[in-house]
C-alpha cells in the first residue's frame, strides 16, 4: 500500500501538478487538465518512482556512518 498522496503536488520541477487526485499542466498562461489516460498512467508512474527515491535518499541518509556498499571504489575514472 503506498502513503496517501497530498491534495496537491507538484511533479519535480514540471509543469505538472496533482491536484485533488486529477493531473493539471500548469504555465503562465493559466492551467489544462490532462485527460489522456496513457498520459497520467506516465505521470502517475513517475511521481511514484521519485517519492520512491526520496524515501530510499532519505533512508542513506539517516545512516551517515556507513559506507555504501553498492558504489566500489574503483581507483579513479576509467
Amino acid at each position: 500500500m503506498s502513503a496517501p498522496t497530498p491534495r496537491s503536488a507538484r511533479l519535480a520541477q514540471s509543469p505538472a501538478v496533482r491536484l485533488d487526485g486529477r493531473w493539471w499542466l500548469v504555465g503562465g498562461a493559466g492551467a489544462v487538465p490532462v485527460s489522456d489516460p496513457a498520459f497520467t498512467t506516465a505521470l502517475d508512474g513517475f511521481a511514484e518512482a521519485l517519492s520512491a527515491a526520496d524515501r530510499t535518499v532519505a533512508d542513506l541518509r539517516a545512516r551517515p556512518g556507513e559506507p555504501s556498499a553498492s558504489v566500489p571504489n574503483t581507483g579513479g575514472w576509467r
